[in-house]
């Protein structure tokens, strides 16, 4: 699984730092991705990241 963030969507609320801190940090007030593939045993919790995000700024491809 690889992740992205629009950073143009983005407000940086912050909600997929908090539900996935091993893959989402916030630089400069906006999301960015910390690793280029995610592990399989954090996939639910960046989908489930990618479905609270308030802009649909997550674009999970598997």
């Amino acid at each position: 699984m690889k992740v992205s963030i629009d950073n143009d969507l983005c407000t940086g609320c912050g909600l997929c730092v908090d539900t996935v801190p091993d893959v989402f940090e916030l630089v400069d007030d906006l999301a960015s991705v910390k690793v280029a593939t995610v592990k399989k045993s954090l996939y639910d919790a960046v989908r489930e990241a990618g479905d609270d995000c308030p802009t649909e700024a997550i674009t999970i491809e598997e």
